[in-house]
């Protein structure tokens, strides 16, 4: 659901609007790509799925989809999405999508199980899906697309930092390299530091008039909230702060794009 919205922000945000077909081209194709995507890794991380809590009931981990399926339906997300994308909305689109198959299931899960640098490659994953909703509409990747992808690349940080902080065990006895297990304290300075980060992203928005001052005015209470949750993460590092940080940033970000689209520009 988060891929989708962050597609449809990209598209909303963009100065041009080809139409409802390029539109629902859009918003299907990353929907299925990320599909494919997510597909993939659960066939590449079935036997470590199988020792975590949080991801033991998943169909292919219970056999109740072999692995054959899951590929099966992987390969046809991802060839229709990037179909869909190619013909509804344009090549770039297309290429985006795809790519993002790519470097979720061959850079991004093979990382987890070696480096805490895991997080940024999936935190640039994250970003690439509002990249593609600015290209369906525009057909090239200008300023506003490379700000939303930032908006997405920060707030994947206190996003998954928090919610991995809660799984440290899980992902520990899965072998993961994460940050909340391999360096608990630079997973709370990350966190914190990108809190803030997307503070000064946010001012970028009116200073290149994509949307007016009274944006980045509203938003300003989500951002400090963010910032003071972070914060709160940061000094006690409790379970309880991982876990209301978690639930602000799945308000936060639909919140955030709802005050841009009231305040766009052109």
């Amino acid at each position: 659901a988060l891929v989708s919205m962050s597609a449809i922000a990209g598209y909303g945000m963009a100065p041009t609007n080809p139409g409802f077909v390029s539109f629902l081209s859009c918003a299907v194709g990353t929907t299925l790509t990320s599909s494919a995507a997510n597909s993939i890794n659960q066939y590449l991380e079935v036997d470590l799925d199988a020792r975590m809590n949080r991801t033991k009931n998943r169909p292919i981990v219970q056999k109740i989809l072999g692995r054959k399926q899951v590929m099966n339906f992987a390969f046809l997300c991802g060839f229709i999405g990037g179909l869909i994308l190619w013909a509804g909305s344009n090549g770039l689109t297309s290429f985006l999508g795809v790519s993002n198959i790519f470097l979720y299931t061959h850079v991004y899960t093979p990382m987890k199980r070696t480096s805490v640098a895991n997080t940024w490659v999936g935190s640039v994953v994250g970003a690439v899906p509002p990249m593609m909703g600015w290209t369906a509409a525009t057909g090239s990747l200008g300023l506003g697309a490379w700000l939303l992808a930032g908006v997405l690349f920060a707030w994947q940080f206190p996003h998954f930092c928090s919610l991995s902080w809660n799984l440290r065990g899980d992902y520990g006895k899965a072998g993961y390299k994460m940050m909340s297990v391999v360096d608990p304290q630079l997973c709370k300075n990350t966190n914190l530091e990108f809190s803030i980060c997307l503070m000064f992203i946010t001012v970028a928005f009116p200073i290149f008039q994509l949307t007016t001052w009274t944006f980045f005015v509203l938003a300003l209470p989500l951002n400090l909230g963010l910032v003071e949750l972070s914060w709160r993460f940061y000094r006690n590092g409790t379970n309880p702060d991982s876990k209301v940080l978690f639930k602000f940033t799945l308000i936060h970000l639909p919140l955030y794009f709802a005050l841009m689209f009231l305040f766009k520009l052109g």
